[in-house]
């Protein structure tokens, strides 16, 4: 029912008469006008401009690209460039471990996050503001200033160049903690909590039918997020790891080795490593939103 009368009284001569007026109902739909829809595609477009460069500039030659003005429509070189950029870069095996390194992150993380984050948001225990707080003050430490004594302290039990080295640093994260923490605060009920003890739930038990099933939209958020940052990392893998056993961004590097490198196969190399990431969220986009929406309404 989009809209509903209520009358009200009103004194005319003397008398008193009743003025309908209309109240707007919950029902109703907005509904987006043309200015609206002219800003969506140039948004979409300004989006998806790099992303078709790169197609572009990988389906042309090296001295296609050299010429001004650059070329601004596909070219027949792609499949070639392709091919060469999988061979040069050994693509197939940099997929299968960022694959493996970013999935193990992925999971390690949201799920120590959401473990961590139920613990700060729910329990009581001494020092927990403390903790949180310094939880949450490693946050402004720059990455770049535990890369020396991390990659000493890996070399000591033996994981430099081992794909463990890239993935045991960051199976937690105090942003997914701190994240999970604000999260569970507001969507999970304390009185959900009681309720299962009271009937008898153990901790784990509790934690596998209440917090997991009300933590799920946040968890969506979160593994999308840590994901693709695993996916696109650099630094460390390129310290980390070697030639031999590469991420697809450590296997990008090789490409753009040589006295004249070749723009186009880096692009196509470039347009390899993304690929998957487009794969994912075609495959998984909607329940991703779906579970943004549903986290936005619980909150």
């Amino acid at each position: 029912m989009p809209t509903s009368e209520v009358t009200l009284p009103q004194k005319t001569a003397g008398t008193t008469a009743r003025r309908p007026i209309r109240v707007m109902g919950a029902g109703r739909q907005l509904h987006a006008g043309p200015v609206t829809y002219v800003v969506l595609v140039l948004f979409a477009l300004v989006s998806l401009a790099p992303l078709v460069w790169t197609a572009i500039a990988a389906s042309r030659t090296n001295t296609r690209l050299a010429r001004t003005p650059p070329p601004l429509w596909f070219g027949g070189n792609l499949f070639k460039n392709l091919r060469t950029a999988w061979d040069q870069a050994g693509m197939g095996t940099a997929l299968f471990n960022t694959v493996f390194v970013a999935g193990t992150i992925t999971a390690g993380t949201v799920l120590f996050s959401t473990l961590a984050g139920f613990a700060f948001a729910k329990l009581r225990f001494r020092f927990s503001a403390t903790l949180l707080l310094l939880t949450i003050g490693t946050m402004m430490i720059p990455p770049q200033l535990a890369v020396v004594p991390l990659y000493l302290w890996m070399s000591d039990l033996g994981w430099a160049n081992h794909l463990q080295t890239v993935v045991l640093p960051t199976l937690v994260s105090a942003f997914g903690t701190f994240f999970m923490r604000q999260y569970l605060v507001q969507a999970l009920p304390s009185e959900l909590i009681e309720a299962a003890r009271v009937d008898g739930a153990s901790s784990l038990r509790v934690v596998w039918h209440v917090v997991l099933p009300a933590a799920r939209p946040a968890m969506a958020v979160l593994g999308l997020l840590t994901f693709v940052m695993a996916w696109n990392d650099f630094l460390w893998p390129i310290i980390a790891l070697n030639g031999e056993n590469p991420t697809v961004q450590v296997a990008l590097n090789q490409l753009g080795t040589g006295y004249i490198p070749d723009d186009s196969v880096i692009m196509a190399g470039a347009l390899l490593g993304t690929l998957p990431l487009l794969i994912a969220f075609l495959l998984f986009g909607k329940q991703i939103v779906g579970g943004i929406m549903q986290g936005a309404v619980k909150g």
